[in-house]
Parts: structure tokens; sequence; C-alpha cells
């Protein structure tokens, strides 16, 4: 009887070791689908002017990063930019949206019309912060989900002729606003260097004489790519 009483208990013992190993197995596999939101903010060089749709960099990237997602997972993009914007523009633009404060990442890229227009330098000293600041408050207050990108010299483009007065002009502001991001640990990704190969690289301006190509996007997204990666936790 005694013998009979240990079988049985042994397996008890087994069919409830078997019910919790079940049940931590089917808690480990069960996979949430994520929705990550991408926020760009910027002017032409944001919006892919002259290039196709899916050419521009903010979707390069994000074609980059979904190879790193789950298959249930979705990565979706708000663009807020257009060709010709200035600070002021990109501003009011964002103030006429009605953005959530839930942006999982937020790319900027703004200045080059400001100077192209001959925008007084204090205006962009004045609205880039103001700017970085509204980008931070759309990625839920998080500065580590923020991605500044310099702006690309056209001095070194058919249309910019190699002229030193525009690229002294673009290293103004790519100065300042790579100081500001340095000194509020914010990360700035530097692809100057690559336009400056438009000349010598005819592949890198677009159609248009004046913008970045596709592969010169692709180029940008080399670099921003492992940046993102990390903010996303991929």
């Amino acid at each position: 009887m005694r013998y009979l009483t240990k079988i049985f208990f042994s397996l008890l013992l087994g069919l409830l070791l078997i019910g919790c190993s079940s049940d931590e197995d089917n808690t480990a596999t069960e996979i949430v689908p994520v929705n990550y939101k991408y926020l760009a903010l910027g002017d032409s060089y944001t919006y892919g002017q002259s290039v196709c749709e899916t050419c521009r960099f903010p979707e390069q990237l994000k074609d980059g990063l979904e190879q790193f997602l789950n298959a249930e997972d979705s990565f979706n993009i708000k663009l807020i930019a257009q060709t010709g914007w200035t600070t002021t523009n990109l501003k009011t633009a964002i103030g006429n949206e009605n953005l959530p404060n839930t942006y999982d990442l937020v790319t900027l890229l703004i200045g080059v019309n400001n100077q192209y227009q001959g925008k007084p330098f204090s205006l962009y000293e004045q609205e880039f912060p103001e700017l970085v600041n509204i980008a931070i408050t759309k990625a839920g207050g998080d500065k580590n989900k923020l991605i500044v990108v310099s702006i690309p010299d056209y001095a070194y483009t058919p249309f910019g002729q190699g002229s030193i007065a525009i690229s002294e002009g673009v290293y103004q502001y790519n100065a300042f606003a790579k100081n500001y991001c340095e000194t509020n640990n914010i990360t700035f990704v530097n692809i100057t260097d690559i336009t400056r190969l438009g000349l010598l690289q005819p592949e890198l301006v677009a159609s248009d004489g004046l913008h970045p190509s596709t592969i010169a996007y692709a180029e940008f997204v080399e670099r921003i790519l492992p940046e993102a990666k990390m903010k996303l936790g991929l």
C-alpha cells in the first residue's frame, strides 16, 4: 500500500510540474506587437525634393530599422517637412498639427533655408533651440529619442558651383547646431562631408542639380541607423 501511495504522489507531482512548465512556456513565447512611431521634421532635405517618396532618408531609415523588428511590429512615419521651409515655417507647421507627445524617434534637419534666404543668423540661434525643445516634447520629454542631422553643403552641387560663401554659411549653421547639441547631450549626426563630394561624385546629387540623390540619402542613413537602433532598443 505504501509503495502504491508513493507512486501516486510521484505521478501527481510530475503532472503539476508539467503544468507549470507549460504555463511558463506559453508566457515566454507570447509576443506583444509594438507600433513604433517616428516623427521626421525638416525642409527639402527631409521631404526628399527631386527623389521618390520612398527614396528620401526617413523612408530609407524606416526600411533599415524594419529589418530588426519582429514580424508583428510596425513602424510608422509622420513627416512634417517641405521644400523652402525655414525654422519659422517649421515651427508654424508643427503648431498647426495636433501631434501626440508619444513618438519613439524624432529627427530634425533644419536651417539651410535660413541661410539661403539671408535670414539673420540670430533667428536661427533663437529658433533652433526652440525646435529642439519642441522635438523633445513630441518624444515624450526624452531627449535621448532625438537625432539632429547636420545641414548638407549645397555649395558642392552644380547649383552651388563650389561657392566658398555658401560653404562658409552652411558651416556657421552646422557649427552652432553641433555645439548646442553637444552642450545639451543631444545626438548630432554629421552628414555634411558626404555632400561635399557632390562635384566629384555627381551620383550624389539629384537630377535638379541641387538636392541629395537617393544614393546620398542612403549614405546618410548608414550613419543615422546605428543611432536610431540604439534609441529604439533594437
